[in-house]
């Protein structure tokens, strides 16, 4: 694949998806619009898609 910005495509990816869970996953403060968030469809299906190894490999990447 070609490279933009001298970015690896895997890793733009894993850094699309580890924020979608992040932004997923919150819990919604009191007081304010609990849809005042982003959502990917496109992300989503990447994610329902995946390998539950491979989805665990992204999101636990930089842990040690």
């Amino acid at each position: 694949m070609t490279r933009r910005n001298g970015k690896d495509p895997r890793e733009t990816r894993a850094a699309k998806i580890a924020r979608f869970v992040r932004l997923y996953a919150r819990k919604a403060h009191k007081g304010h619009d609990p849809n005042d968030r982003g959502y990917d469809r496109e992300i989503e299906k990447q994610v329902k898609a995946m390998k539950p190894e491979d989805l665990d490999r992204i999101l636990r990447d930089g842990e040690d």
